[in-house]
């Protein structure tokens, strides 16, 4: 496999290791899937915000011994969720757990063509997002999508993130095939950090993973041979 460019950061983690290892069983159980899910995006997201955010000075606060401390909070100060339909949905939770203060959710719908297997936005809920002045963006984007196949679906994310006006995009994935995620990378190298669990060698002539661990949105919401 060749090397990984170098805003790609793969977790050495050894406790996702294993869960990844889990996850990947035809036998774990939807119940089983939703909470790997939520537990790998969590010391995942551990990682990732660990490099992405900074701590910024506060107002004075009063412990309640009646001690005065300076408060601290996180930086950027505008930080979004954009998880991508359906399965990015697994990921909410667990990174909005982490983060000290509650931050916008801003939902993306895009599906693969299954013939060219390329991207196709179906849904948008970004706010102000057709406007050129990028009014209403973040500091900080964070794509919640478990798995970068192709890279397609990411990368027209990436872009679209772009031009609503982002000035930094965070990728969280749990699984990317390697050719797929040096594709989204490559989408905005100055703007984007991607952030994943783990990263296969190969994909199948139908664009999925392959070891993989099947499409995890099906598995999510018991929705297989839909």
């Amino acid at each position: 496999m060749d090397p990984l460019p170098p805003n790609v950061h793969v977790s050495k983690h050894p406790c996702l290791v294993a869960k990844l290892s889990q996850l990947r069983s035809k036998r774990t159980s939807a119940k089983e899937v939703k909470s790997l899910v939520h537990e790998i995006a969590i010391i995942l997201g551990c990682e990732a915000l660990a490099h992405a955010v900074s701590v910024a000075p506060g107002p004075t606060d009063e412990t309640p011994l009646g001690f005065p401390y300076q408060t601290t909070s996180v930086l950027p100060e505008t930080i979004s969720l954009v998880p991508i339909l359906r399965s990015g949905l697994g990921m909410v939770e667990a990174i909005q757990t982490l983060l000290p203060a509650p931050v916008p959710v801003h939902h993306l719908g895009l599906y693969r063509e299954p013939i060219s297997l390329e991207p196709v936005e179906y849904y948008n809920n970004l706010p102000d997002h057709s406007s050129a002045t990028g009014q209403g963006a973040s500091g900080l984007a964070v794509i919640l999508d478990p798995v970068i196949a192709t890279g397609g679906t990411c990368a027209a994310a990436i872009q679209t993130l772009r031009e609503w006006g982002a000035q930094r995009v965070l990728v969280l994935s749990v699984l990317g095939a390697a050719s797929g995620v040096a594709r989204a990378a490559a989408e905005w190298p100055a703007g984007v950090e991607i952030w994943l669990a783990g990263v296969d060698a190969e994909l199948t002539d139908r664009g999925m993973l392959k070891p993989g661990l099947g499409d995890v949105g099906d598995r999510l919401f018991l929705t297989i041979g839909k």
